[in-house]
Parts: C-alpha cells; structure tokens; sequence
C-alpha cells in the first residue's frame, strides 16, 4: 500500500490496520523529536506546527464530512496504487471517516507526559484531577502567548495547593514526601508568575519577551514534573493490575512503570538533523507503562534488559511510523525463553503475546481479542494514541495475538487521531510514550542503529515467570 504526501494526513483515521503487522510481512507504506533539545527554539516551533496542524485538522475534518468519498481509492484499500484525492471509496470507510473526523481537533491532549498522569490508577481522584488540568492548561497558555490567561492559571493553581494540601497529602502514601512535592511546586510558582508579568511588559516577538517566556515554560516542565510524582504517590500501595493466571508464564511489568533509554547512530557516521540542529547521536527515553499494559509492558523490558534490541537496525520509517524488533533470520520476532502455553509460539518458534487492552472504566486489561472483536468499538483507551511518539505492539492484520518483539512509535499528528476515534486504539496495544528525545524520530531512517538499550529505572518492577 502507497500513500501520497497529499492523502497522508487521512490515514490517522482511515489507513488500514495491516499499517503496524510486523515489519517482514509484507506490507509498506512509502511516503515523500529530543523534547529538551533545544527549549528556547524547539519550544514555539512547536507552537507554531501546532497551529498549522489544527488548521489541516480542520480542513481534513471538513473535507471528510462533506465528501469522504473523495478520500481514499477502491485501489488504495486493495493496496496497489497510490491514494488520490478524487477516487470513491468503500462505504465502511466513508461512515468509518465522518465518525473519527469528529472526534478530531487541536484540543486533543497531545502531551505524553499529561496522558501517563491519567493513566494513574488512583481512587477518588476528582479533587487532584481538576487542579491538574488548571495546572496544565498553563503551559497551553504560555504557548500561545495568553499572558493574562496564564498569570490567572498560576494563581489558580497556588490558590489550590494552598487550600488543598492536606487533601492531597492524605491521599499519598508517603505524606512527608507529598508535603515536600507540594513546597517544592508552590516555590516555582512565584518565578513563573514574575516572569509572565515581565512578559507583558515586553514587545511581542522580542527577544526580551522570548526569554521570560522561555523562563516561565522552563518552570512549567519542573512543575509538570513535580505533578507526575505527587500523582504516583497516590497510587495505593501495593496496587498491582489483575492479569489472568494464564499469562503467569509471560514476563509481566507489576505495580509501576519502567524507564528504557534508547540511544542511535546512523549506520554511515552522519548525524541527525532535527529542526536545522545536528546531533551525533538520537537519545529517546521512555515510560513504559506497567498499569495498563502488565503484559506488553513486561515483554519489552525484559527484551531490553536482555539486550535483545542492542544492534538492531531500525527497519522501516515510511512518516507514518518508525519500526523495529525483527531479529535477523527467518523468525519474526524473540525465540529465547519458552512459550506461553495461553498463546502458543509462532511458525518459527517464536515467543508470542496475547493481545492486551485496556479500555477506560474497566478495571483491567481484556486479552486475545481487539476492542471490535469485543463489540466495544470507539470506546476510550486508558492510554491511547494521541502522543507523538507513542509506542504500540505490532502483530499480523488478522491475528491479534502474533506480537512477539516488534513494536512501533507512531508519527503521525494527534489532531487527526483523537483518543477513541481512530483506528488505532483498541487495536493494537499502547505500552508506552516517549517522554524525551521524541523529536529525533522525525529523522530516524531505516537502517539507522539502536547501539544501546537499557532499563533506567523500574527493573525492580519485573516479574519474570517461575
């Protein structure tokens, strides 16, 4: 299957799933971020990409609504020739496209770092919730230069954790270390404050004007931080998500979350070119997620802490996503360690894992079968596909529990695949987010080198099977 540049932007809500099947069965798709990297410039060129992408959200959205049939060709679903706007299209696509195209919009929470704090399992969470979303609507402020919008968010937001302290404290499992989180929070927030002030004192577009604003984004992202660990300490202790005993022969991810760090050279010695800026090397770092994917979660740690990814080759980058996890020789993905007797090995010996999804308001994941197979199509995901860079579990089209080792980080804009209304939640796994370094991905080419794979932090979360 090909897409043209112009029809690229459909497919976060009409590509066929066979897209993310395992990198050697043999489907392509052809096609012609390190999130610190640079926070002074990254920052508002990000801004300004986010308009333009609400603006092709917009007029993608429209367009589906008012001619969908003008999206996609008969060719295209059958997976010859390239997409044109002006061929007919399938009927189940058609109904498929208006339904996503309105879900579709530039308030889709894009940050991956926003998404994991909701994926917490944390009870009674309504009070900590509101003061987030206050909290995080500052830095959309900041942004897009809403001085007086922010200034109000800061204040909001001190008022809260002046009020809210000890309900928040009482929730923690530690409340000396939550009344630390706390302090810590409510200092930024006087600097933040004092910057967004000078701010409107300075010239628009000035390079006055751009520090402080750098200043204040730079307090937001400790303060986000910050929100992150006062969040996870209101996990209950002890919790652990509930996994049928069927999988108890599978490496499983229990109680938390892990950090793997990835580090990638180009084969040739060049470097990698993000925003006009050269790096030598790509370094992502990653949250994998062992709350809502115990299972997934646990087999890519494991892989990593074996070194299975050490040396792999990235093996196809097409802009729509960047994919690895394919061994060399003819097994599709990792044969070491034995075989779950739930889901049975692959046709060349390879360890299999069920499919695993867990949808919002359940209390744990489903396996084995996708969110259609359950009759629960558009249902919310706990963590969905709305991050740039989020990381998925690839496996055949038509099998929902081939996924061995392959996994793929998603490129494509999050305007276009709202959370429950694309294609992709509830179809394939989400295990993760890249939390740093996600913008190298936008030059992260086949061939490119994974030379390092490591767990940083969480292998105490591992539970390897008995």
């Amino acid at each position: 299957m090909k897409f043209s540049v112009s029809s690229l932007a459909v497919l976060a809500t009409c590509a066929s799933t066979s897209a993310f099947a395992p990198s050697n069965v043999n489907v392509n798709i052809n096609v012609g971020s390190q999130s610190q990297l640079n926070a002074k410039n990254t920052f508002f060129q990000s801004i300004e990409e986010g308009v333009k992408g609400a603006a092709a959200a917009t007029f993608l959205a429209g367009a589906i609504w008012a001619s969908p049939a003008a999206m996609v060709s008969n060719d295209a679903i059958s997976g010859s020739h390239l997409l044109n706007l002006n061929d007919n299209v399938r009927s189940s696509i058609v109904a498929d496209a208006k339904e996503m195209a309105s879900g579709s919009g530039s308030r889709v929470n894009k940050d991956a770092e926003s998404l994991l704090r909701l994926g917490l399992p944390i009870p009674k969470d309504k009070d900590v919730r509101k003061f987030v979303v206050v909290a995080e609507e500052i830095k959309q402020d900041i942004g897009t230069k809403r001085k007086a919008a922010s200034i109000d968010g800061i204040k909001k937001t001190k008022s809260t954790l002046k009020s809210k302290s000890a309900d928040f404290t009482k929730m923690c499992r530690d409340t000396n270390e939550c009344t630390s989180i706390i302090a810590d929070m409510t200092a930024l927030l006087d600097p933040m404050d004092a910057a967004m002030k000078d701010a409107q004192n300075f010239f628009n577009g000035s390079d006055q004007e751009r520090k402080v604003l750098d200043d204040a984004y730079a307090g937001y992202d400790k303060l986000q931080k910050l929100m992150t660990a006062l969040e996870e300490q209101m996990v209950p202790k002890g919790f652990v998500t509930p996994v049928p005993s069927d999988y108890a022969d599978l490496p499983q991810l229990r109680g938390g979350r892990a950090t793997v760090e990835f580090v990638l050279n180009k084969p040739d010695g060049g470097e990698f070119n993000v925003e006009g800026k050269l790096f030598p090397t790509a370094k992502m770092v990653m949250i994998i997620d062992g709350y809502t994917a115990p299972v997934t979660g646990g087999n890519f740690v494991e892989l990593v802490d074996k070194g299975f990814y050490n040396n792999m080759k990235i093996q196809r980058s097409d802009g729509f996503v960047v994919q690895t996890g394919d061994p060399d020789g003819v097994a599709e993905g990792y044969t070491g360690g034995t075989p779950s007797k739930s889901v049975g090995k692959g046709k060349h010996g390879e360890r299999l894992i069920p499919s695993e999804i867990f949808c919002k308001g359940d209390k744990g994941p489903f396996y084995e079968t996708t969110i259609e197979d359950e009759g629960r199509g558009g249902e919310a995901t706990v963590l969905p596909f709305s991050s740039f860079g989020a990381m998925g579990w690839a496996r055949d089209e038509y099998d929902a529990n081939s996924g061995s080792s392959q996994f793929f980080w998603l490129l494509f804009d999050s305007d276009l695949t709202p959370a429950g209304k694309n294609v992709l939640d509830g179809r394939y796994p989400v295990f993760g987010y890249v939390v740093e370094g996600a913008d190298f991905l936008r030059d992260v080419k086949e061939d490119d080198i994974i030379v390092s794979a490591k767990v940083t932090a969480g292998i105490d979360k591992l539970v390897l099977p008995k």
